[in-house]
């Protein structure tokens, strides 16, 4: 069975048919459950992914179907016979979507109940920004995380001495807050 031809309109590269994508994924969609599903299908197009909406399907889907391209992409009748919605994950172009498949897995994964302890997620600055922004009915763009360090104290590297910023090891939990809040 052939999966690409070439593109109507004219053009370079191959286009993945509709007709492939559409049976896979019935068979697909026969053995999930009944629920809240997404269909994603990664484009160069589609709307940048953020922490925002990793949060937010992480709590409403419990299914996730990836529809990957190659070459110039997938049949957009794909994208509308199965109300998909197009992601991408930045302002490039990938030869593929596997590893846009893993990174949106990955940081809607680690959002599930249960993937990863509580109070690990709680530390993380995009964890409260987003509690405190959906409670105010606010939630919008991603917030950066703070700088991390761990041993040795001082590390050597090509001649050169880099520290640890001393008021992480002054054990004062208010100033390390404080200066973990100022340098998101």
């Amino acid at each position: 069975m052939r999966v690409d031809d070439k593109p109507y309109g004219g053009g370079a590269g191959m286009v993945l048919q509709a007709e492939p994508i559409l049976k896979a994924f019935d068979k697909v969609d026969k053995k999930i459950k009944k629920g809240k599903k997404k269909v994603v299908v990664f484009s160069a197009k589609g709307k940048i992914f953020n922490q925002k909406m990793a949060f937010n399907w992480a709590k409403k889907y419990k299914d996730i179907v990836f529809i990957t391209g190659r070459y110039e992409g997938i049949d957009e009748r794909v994208v509308k016979a199965l109300k998909a919605e197009e992601i991408s994950i930045g302002p490039y172009v990938l030869t593929d979507g596997d590893v846009a498949t893993m990174v949106v897995s990955s940081a809607v994964a680690r959002l599930v109940d249960g993937v990863i302890r509580l109070e690990s997620l709680k530390e993380e600055s995009y964890w409260n920004y987003i509690l405190k922004k959906e409670k105010e009915g606010k939630l919008d763009e991603d917030t950066l995380e703070y700088p991390h360090y761990t041993r040795p104290e001082v590390l050597e590297y090509k001649g050169k001495k880099y520290r640890v910023p001393k008021v992480l090891l002054s054990g004062n939990h208010k100033k390390i807050a404080e200066w973990r809040n100022k340098h998101r």
